[in-house]
C-alpha cells in the first residue's frame, strides 16, 4: 500500500496499545507520560523512505492514539516523540530519532549502526547532555503492522506436563541446528529446525518434556561486539518484547508457531527465556531506539536526585522500571501475547530479582509478582526465575513467591564440588539431593521449585567442567577477564582435549555421576543442550558473543560411539526418574515418616549401612547412601537406595536394614542392565553411582 494515499488521521482509541487492524483501518496507540507531541511516520514497504507523517491527534490517560482509515497489515511505521530535552532531569526527547513501537509485533529487519542512532553528539565533553539533530530513520528497523489472522493449531493442545514430571532441555534456536549436516542449509539456525522430526525424536529418546529456548524476542547486535567482529549470540539485549527475532524466521512469520505446534504434538512444552529487566538501549551513552525516546523517565529506573544517570541493577547499563503501571502493563501484555498467540507453556525470567525490586528493595510481594500470579492466563504457566542480579541484596535464591520455580546455583556448585572431590561435602550435597528444603520448604512450596542443573548456557558445558581447570575466553576480546571466576571444575590430568585413556575414563565417570545427581534428585532437572553427547565450548565459559562453532552444537559428537553412549545413559536416568516416584518427591513432608516397616521417607547411611550421625556428617569422606520412599497410587511403596562414591577408590556399600529384595537398576561405571541384587553388599566403582530399587507391598513379605 502507498502511504501517500492517506490524507487524514482520526482520533482512534487508547486501547489496545500497539498497531491493531480492524479490517477497515489501523489504530495506533503508544504510551508517553512526558511527551508533548507524538508523530506517526509512515514508510515505503522496504522501510527505506519516509513518505508521510501524522501527529497522533489524541492523548488519553497518557496514551497517544490515532486511527488511520483504509490502512492494512503490512504498513511500515515508526514514531517520533517531542518533549523536553533535559537529560539532567531524566528527559531525553529528540524528534530527530525514529522510535520503534514498544508493541511492534513484526520488524522490517536489523538495525544498521550509525552515529545518528544516538541522541547526542558523540566525542564531546559531557556528550549525552547535548542533542544530535541527524535523522536516525535510515539506520533504524521499522515496525510492520502485523497480520492478525488466526493461526491453525489443529488438534494440537498444550501438553500440560505436571511440574513433578518435568525434564527441561535448555537450547539455543540457532545453535541447535547450525551444524546439522542432515538439514538443508536454509533451515539451519531457524525455528523451522526445531520442528524437524529428527530433533523432536532426539528429545523424546532423552525423555525431555520441555525445551527452554534462549531469547527469541528481537534483539540488538551490540555495537561494541560488531566492532570486534563478534555477535550477540545469546540474545540478552532486547529490542522488542512482542516481535520474534527476524533472523530466526527465514521462511514465514509463523515458523515459531509451527515449531511449537509440532513440539506440543510430541508432548513437549516450550518455555521462553525472557529479558524484561533491561533493554538494548544501555546507559546514558547508549542509542535512542525506542523507550528512551518515548519516555525515558517512565520506562527506566533513574538515580534519584541525579536523573541523568541510570540505576544499573542488571549490569547491562539500565533497569526497566516495573514500578510504573504502564511499564508493568507492557511486560504483562507481552507475556500474555506469547502465551496466547504463540501457545508457549512458560517463561524463564532473566535476572528475576530485578523484576521483583521496588523502590524499597527486593520484595517477593512486588507488583510484578502480584500481577503475574493473579493473571489467569499467566499463573497457570511454568514460571521460572533466575534468582539474582547485581543490585543491592541481589541474591534471593529461595525467596520467590509460591508459583515460581528458581534456578538453583547452589545445586550446581555443590554437585561440581562433590564430584571434583572437595572434602566434607556430604551435608551440602545431601541438602541439594533432597530438593534443597533448607531453601524452598516454606509457604507450601514444592520440591519442583528447585530447578536442578550442573551446566547452563552461562558457564562451562558438562564436558568442559571435567576438561578444564580454568576458562579460556580469549576469543571474546576481553583479555580473558569475563565469565565466572570460579567454575568448580577439574581437568583430571590435562587441560582440554587429551588421548590419555585413564583421564578420559575419569572424565566420563565424573560426568555420569553429576548427571545422576541432576536427574535423581528431588526438584526439576534441567539439561543443557549438547551435554547429553559431550558437547564442548573449548573451555569458553561465557560464549555469549560466539555465534560460531564454539557455541553451536556439534552433532558429529552425537553420532560418535561415546556420544551415543552418554545419550543412552541420560535416557536411562530420565526413565528411572519416571519409574520411581521416590526419586522425584512431590512434597517435602516429614522426612522421618515411616512409609514401610523400618523405612522412613528419607534416610542417610554410610557405606557400612549405618545411619549418618553428627560426626559422620562432618567427616571429610563423601561416600554416602540416600534411601527414599514414596507411595504409589496402587498402595505399594517405592523404595530406592542411591549409592554415591565420588572418591578415587572402589567402595563396598552394605544395604541398610530392613532386608529388601533389591534390584540394581543403575551402575554408572559399567552401565550394566538391571539385575536382582545377590546379597546386601554392592561394590560401587570409583567416581560412580549405583541405584537400587525395591517395592514394598503392605501385607506381603519384603
Amino acid at each position: 500500500m502507498d502511504p501517500n494515499q492517506f490524507t487524514r488521521i482520526a482520533g482512534g482509541q487508547p486501547h489496545p496499545l500497539g498497531a491493531v487492524s480492524d479490517g477497515l483501518g489501523v489504530n495506533f496507540a503508544v504510551f508517553s507520560a512526558n511527551a508533548t507531541r507524538v508523530e506517526l511516520c509512515l514508510f515505503d514497504a522496504r522501510g527505506r523512505k519516509e513518505l508521510r507523517r501524522f501527529d497522533l491527534p489524541e492523548c488519553t490517560d497518557e496514551i497517544w492514539h490515532g486511527y488511520l482509515p483504509d490502512a492494512h497489515p503490512g504498513l511500515v511505521y515508526g514514531y517520533r516523540a517531542h518533549g523536553p530535552h533535559d537529560p539532567r532531569n531524566g528527559h531525553r526527547f529528540n524528534p530527530h530519532k525514529l522510535l520503534l513501537d514498544p508493541y511492534a509485533r513484526q520488524l522490517t529487519g536489523p538495525l544498521h549502526w550509525s552515529d545518528a542512532l544516538f541522541g547526542y553528539r558523540m566525542k564531546h565533553a559531557r556528550a549525552d547532555l547535548g542533542m544530535d539533530r541527524r535523522d536516525s530513520a535510515p539506520a533504524m528497523p521499522k515496525a510492520i503492522v502485523a497480520e492478525e489472522a488466526p493461526f491453525t493449531w489443529g488438534n494440537s493442545r498444550p501438553p500440560a506436563t505436571a511440574w513433578n514430571d518435568s525434564v527441561i532441555y535448555e537450547v539455543h534456536v540457532r545453535g541447535a541446528s547450525m551444524l546439522r549436516a542432515d538439514l538443508r542449509q536454509p533451515l539451519r539456525g531457524t525455528c523451522s529446525a526445531l520442528a524437524d522430526p529428527r530433533f523432536i525424536e532426539h528429545l523424546q529418546r532423552l525423555g525431555v518434556t520441555a525445551v527452554e529456548l534462549l531469547p527469541v524476542h528481537a534483539f540488538l547486535q551490540d555495537r561494541f561486539l560488531a566492532e570486534r567482529g563478534l555477535r550477540n549470540y545469546w540474545g540478552y539485549s532486547t529490542l522488542s518484547y512482542f516481535a520474534p527475532e527476524p533472523a530466526y524466521l527465514q521462511h514465514n512469520p509463523n515458523e515459531l508457531r509451527q515449531a511449537i505446534r509440532r513440539l506440543h504434538a510430541a508432548g513437549i512444552e516450550v518455555i521462553l527465556d525472557v529479558v524484561y529487566n533491561h533493554t538494548c538501549e544501555g546507559n546514558e551513552l547508549g542509542p535512542t531506539l525506542s523507550w528512551r525516546g518515548l519516555d525515558n523517565a517512565s520506562y527506566y529506573r533513574l538515580v534519584p536526585g541525579d536523573e541523568r544517570y541510570y540505576i544499573n541493577d542488571t549490569g547491562c547499563g539500565n533497569t526497566v522500571n516495573l514500578s510504573h503501571p504502564r511499564v508493568l502493563q507492557m511486560v504483562t501484555d507481552s507475556l500474555r501475547y506469547w502465551a496466547q498467540s504463540y501457545g508457549v507453556d512458560g517463561f524463564r525470567f532473566d535476572l528475576g530479582v530485578t523484576l521483583g525490586r521496588e523502590g524499597t528493595g527486593y520484595d517477593p510481594g512486588s507488583g510484578f509478582f502480584d500481577a503475574v500470579l493473579q493473571d489467569p492466563a499467566l499463573a497457570r504457566l511454568k514460571l521460572i526465575s533466575e534468582p539474582w542480579d547485581v543490585g543491592p541484596d541481589g541474591y534471593q535464591l529461595g525467596n520467590h513467591p509460591p508459583g515460581f520455580a528458581e534456578w538453583n546455583d547452589k545445586f550446581r556448585d555443590a554437585t561440581r564440588r562433590y564430584w571434583r572431590g572437595d572434602p566434607a561435602m556430604r551435608g551440602e550435597m545431601a541438602a541439594r539431593l533432597c530438593g534443597s528444603r533448607d531453601l524452598f520448604d516454606r509457604r507450601h512450596r514444592r520440591p519442583w521449585s528447585s530447578v536442578n542443573y550442573v551446566a547452563s548456557h552461562d558457564g562451562f558445558t558438562l564436558a568442559d567442567i571435567v576438561s578444564y581447570d580454568a576458562s579460556h575466553n580469549e576469543a571474546n576480546g576481553e583479555g580473558g577477564n569475563d565469565g565466572h571466576a570460579e567454575n568448580y571444575s577439574h581437568n583430571w590430568g590435562a587441560e582440554g582435549p587429551t588421548e590419555d585413556a585413564a583421564t578420559l575414563e575419569t572424565r566420563k565417570r565424573v560426568q555420569r555421576g553429576q548427571l545422576a545427581c541432576v536427574f535423581l534428585a528431588d526438584g526439576t532437572p534441567m539439561l543443557l543442550a549438547g551435554d547429553e553427547f559431550g558437547n564442548s565450548q573449548a573451555g569458553n565459559n561465557n560464549a555469549y558473543c560466539q555465534d560460531n562453532a564454539v557455541s553451536w552444537l556439534d552433532w558429529t559428537q552425537a553420532q560418535a560411539d561415546q556420544g551415543r553412549e552418554l545419550a543412552r545413559y541420560v535416557a536411562r536416568l530420565t526413565a528411572l526418574r519416571r519409574a520411581h516416584p521416590s526419586t522425584r518427591g512431590a512434597r517435602y513432608g516429614d522426612a522421618g515418616q515411616e512409609l514401610a516397616p523400618g523405612v522412613k521417607a528419607i534416610s542417610w547411611f554410610d557405606p557400612a549401612g549405618a545411619e549418618l550421625d553428627a560426626a559422620a556428617w562432618e567427616s571429610e569422606d563423601n561416600a554416602m547412601a540416600l534411601r527414599r520412599a514414596a507411595c504409589r497410587e496402587d498402595g505399594s511403596v517405592d523404595v530406592t537406595l542411591l549409592l554415591l562414591n565420588p572418591g578415587a577408590e572402589d567402595t563396598v556399600f552394605h544395604a541398610p536394614p530392613p532386608a529388601l529384595a533389591w534390584i540394581r537398576e543403575l551402575d554408572s561405571a559399567t552401565q550394566a542392565p538391571a539385575a536382582p541384587l545377590a546379597d546386601a553388599a554392592v561394590t560401587v566403582a570409583a567416581r560412580s553411582v549405583a541405584l537400587l530399587a525395591s517395592t514394598y507391598v503392605p501385607g506381603e513379605p519384603p
